[in-house]
C-alpha cells in the first residue's frame, strides 16, 4: 500500500521536474513558445497551460472546491503567468499533502469529470494520477523542445533521485 512518504516523494519529484522545464522553456523565443506544433494542446504554451490547469483542477477536487474558473488555463497569457500560477498551486498542494493521513489516502473521492460523468476513486489513486498526468505532458514538452531545436532538461524520476544524492 502506498504511504504518505511516497506521496510526498512523488510530488517533490513533480515539483522538481516542473521547475526544470519552466526554466528551460525561458530559452524559447515568443514565436517558438506559441507556435502551433499540431500536438494535443497545439503549442508549448498550450501544453504548459494544460499542465498548470490540470494540477489546479486536481488540487481543487482534493480540497472539495469548485474547478478553476477558466478551463484549460486559457487565462494564462505567458510562461511567466503560468509559472506564477503553478507556484501558487504548488504551495497550496504542499500544505494539503502535509495534512494527509494514511486513513485519508484510502478514503473515497467522487470525481465529476469536466467531460461528463461521475467516478469514484480512492484519494491515493487520484494523487498518483496527478503526478502521472503532469509527467505525460512534460514528455510532450520535451519532444516539442527537440522539434524546435532546443535541448530539453532531463525530467525523469531517475534524474530526480540522482539530484538528491550527495556529491563526492
Amino acid at each position: 500500500m502506498i504511504a504518505i512518504a511516497q506521496i510526498e516523494e512523488l510530488f517533490a519529484y513533480n515539483a522538481w521536474a516542473n521547475r526544470r522545464l519552466f526554466t528551460a522553456l525561458e530559452a524559447l523565443s515568443a514565436k517558438d513558445y506559441t507556435l502551433d506544433l499540431k500536438t494535443s494542446f497545439g503549442s508549448v504554451h498550450g501544453t504548459v497551460a494544460h499542465i498548470v490547469w490540470g494540477e489546479d483542477l486536481w488540487l481543487r477536487r482534493w480540497q472539495g472546491a469548485p474547478p478553476p474558473a477558466v478551463p484549460q488555463g486559457k487565462d494564462l497569457e505567458s510562461l511567466a503567468a503560468a509559472r506564477r500560477r503553478w507556484e501558487e498551486i504548488e504551495a497550496d498542494r504542499a500544505r494539503f499533502i502535509g495534512e494527509l493521513t494514511d486513513a485519508r489516502l484510502e478514503g473515497e473521492l467522487v470525481v465529476r469529470a469536466s467531460t461528463g460523468g461521475e467516478f469514484r476513486h480512492r484519494l491515493r489513486e487520484t494523487l498518483l494520477h496527478g503526478v502521472d498526468h503532469s509527467t505525460y505532458h512534460r514528455g510532450q514538452l520535451v519532444a516539442m523542445m527537440r522539434q524546435l531545436g532546443h535541448t530539453p532538461p532531463a525530467t525523469g524520476l531517475a534524474g530526480f533521485y540522482r539530484s538528491r544524492m550527495p556529491t563526492s
